[in-house]
């Protein structure tokens, strides 16, 4: 196994001399003015825009000019892309109220290029235009003004050597920059490009407006409803995840080994390269965390139908995948998730605003917070690779066994969710690049997973393999929550903690939490028990408190701990008892009010 390290600052040996910069300014003429809504998909990521930290939302990437290329070939080629393509030509005009919902096409223009001429690049010169372009994501676009790409030409003594792109996420997706980097890279080759079939921005938003497309954003609601009421709150609910935005590392993975092994899995049962990828990945995630079904955001695969495929759009909605991994063998769940993934592609258009309003009503009626900590990418299939293959840094090009897996740690980034992973490629290397909550995974424990991903594909490659047998094939252990944690309403709970977070967001009343099955004796003898699933006893001391004031305050301290999942039921009495551990003591003091938090209170007053 090699492992390499690629810091996020600049070595001395890639830090730039000679340095010649200006900008060029390229203006362009074609298509026609048109103006119209914006798709679903805008709409959900300008959403992200005004709420998100820049360098989080904004997308990048980095194309390597072909030797021989000229300056102004390459600024052509660019101009060409940005008359065929109307997302390029496109901004959001600022709305009265709330976020932008019309988007305008222009016909003509201009945008810029920063030239950055030097004298001589630094050693590692890939790495260097990374750096450049994720700096460049620092700054926040004004939707309704701005240029939707940023553009450096990186060149070597005048003559071009990579283009360092930045973004905005309303106009484009990874998908969409592969796209632009394979039809950029084909202009500059004098290649024909094929008329554009797929569908524009504008297309899109007419489309989702038919009844049709109504009746399936309709659809798609209902479909995430059913997981948010059913599925895991969290999927890493376990003592060592708290907080919600984590700064964790890259590592990647290239092993011709996995992918030779993908590729016999594929020939032994059938099933298609990212159906395998994909049930390995969720078998290998559900068996870490010790749960029973795998929730997955995969943001790809939104564009499964024809004409969003090659669409340069931005078709950011999530497809969240619900598989239950209750199966005895990897190919049975195999056959499972095939089903599983088509359902989750099926309902992944949607209106982003009534979809948050969903989330709200469901999570506060089930008490729950929604925390999107799986986010699986397979990007194998687009034309080109995404930013994180660019210059990710390892030793290597991962040819040969002898240094299998290759593993390369690479820059921080802090996000909203505790593994994303983005598949590059299945053959002939299998290349994964993925970030892992540091909390939860280890430098080890991180590098373990990704070779027991190889590990489980190899085994599978010959035979079925057992699901019971999984931490044996791959050598990654489920969690160990110890006694207080309990399985409740489909999710990990730690009701001692759930306790405590209700002490805290009271202002420090007394608080005591059981569930059905903790002092389940106790309480069965007692009049009156616990409804199942969790009862919260709170002490007012005198104090004006409902079950929907604690509801409420509980909601707001949820974010961050995934292992708190609010009580079903509240039981406000006057004082603790002596034996503040045992629901039986407390449901001997007089009760002032109890109710569920989330109706009308129901005081013992009423009768």
């Amino acid at each position: 196994m090699v492992r390499a390290c690629a810091a996020e600052a600049l070595a001395p040996a890639d830090r730039p001399t000679g340095v010649r910069t200006r900008t060029v300014t390229v203006p362009y003429a074609g298509g026609a003015e048109r103006r119209g809504p914006v798709t679903m998909g805008q709409a959900n990521m300008i959403r992200c825009i005004l709420r998100d930290d820049p360098a989080h939302i904004n997308i990048h990437d980095v194309w390597p000019v072909p030797e021989g290329t000229g300056l102004d070939a390459a600024i052509d080629a660019l101009r060409a892309l940005v008359v065929r393509h109307e997302a390029l030509r496109t901004t959001f005009p600022t709305a009265p109220h709330g976020a932008p919902a019309e988007q305008v096409v222009s016909a003509e223009g201009a945008f810029t290029v920063t030239v950055l001429d030097h004298d001589e690049l630094p050693a590692h010169p890939a790495r260097y235009a990374e750096s450049l372009a994720r700096r460049a994501r620092a700054e926040r676009y004004a939707l309704d003004r701005d240029f939707p790409l940023r553009i450096s030409l990186v060149a070597e003594r005048g003559a071009p050597a990579f283009v360092a792109l930045v973004s905005s996420h309303a106009v484009a997706d990874g998908s969409a920059l592969a796209v632009l980097r394979e039809e950029w890279l084909t202009v500059l080759a004098s290649g024909p490009l094929e008329p554009v079939t797929a569908f524009t921005p504008l297309d899109l938003a007419a489309e989702e407006a038919t009844p049709t497309g109504l009746r399936k954003s309709e659809a798609s609601l209902r479909y995430w409803e059913e997981i948010l009421r059913t599925g895991p709150q969290a999927m890493f609910a376990e003592p060592r995840a708290e907080g919600v935005d984590v700064r964790m590392s890259q590592l990647t993975l290239r092993s011709p080994r996995g992918a030779r092994a993908l590729a016999r899995v594929v020939e032994r049962t059938g099933s298609l390269p990212s159906t395998v990828l994909l049930t390995a990945w969720c078998a290998l995630i559900a068996h870490r965390a010790g749960q029973r079904t795998c929730v997955a955001a995969v943001p790809t695969s939104n564009r499964f139908l024809p004409r969003l495929a090659r669409s340069v759009n931005t078709v950011s909605q999530d497809a969240l995948l619900s598989l239950d991994v209750t199966a005895p063998s990897f190919d049975a769940l195999l056959r499972k998730a095939w089903g599983a993934a088509l359902n989750a592609y099926r309902h992944s258009r949607f209106d982003s605003v009534r979809l948050w309003e969903m989330i709200g009503r469901v999570t506060a009626e089930r008490g729950s917070h929604f925390a999107r900590d799986v986010v699986f990418n397979d990007v194998s299939n687009l034309p080109s690779t995404l930013p994180s293959a660019v210059a990710a840094g390892g030793p290597g090009s991962g040819e040969g066994d002898a240094a299998e897996p290759e593993l390369s740690w690479g820059p921080e980034q802090v996000l909203p969710t505790r593994v994303l992973a983005f598949a590059h490629q299945t053959d002939p290397v299998l290349h994964i690049a993925m970030w892992a909550d540091p909390g939860l995974f280890d430098g080890d424990e991180a590098e373990g997973f990704l070779t027991g991903l190889v590990r489980l594909l190899e085994a599978a490659a010959t035979e079925d393999v057992p699901l019971a047998a999984l931490t044996e094939v791959t050598g990654v252990r489920p969690v160990e929550r110890g006694p207080d944690w309990e399985l409740v309403d489909g999710s990990w709970v730690s009701p001692p903690a759930v306790a405590r977070a209700l002490t805290e967001a009271l202002g420090g009343l007394p608080v005591h939490v059981t569930s059905k099955t903790s002092d389940a004796s106790d309480a069965a003898e007692a009049p009156g028990a616990p409804d199942p699933g969790l009862t919260a006893f709170i002490a007012s001391g005198g104090e004006p408190l409902t079950p929907a004031a604690a509801h409420a305050a509980l909601m707001d301290v949820l974010p961050g701990r995934p292992g708190v999942l609010a009580p079903h039921r509240y039981v406000i009495v006057q004082d603790p008892p002596a034996r503040a551990d045992l629901s039986g003591a407390w449901l001997q003091q007089q009760i002032l009010v109890e109710g569920n938090g989330r109706e009308r209170r129901m005081s013992h007053d009423d009768g």
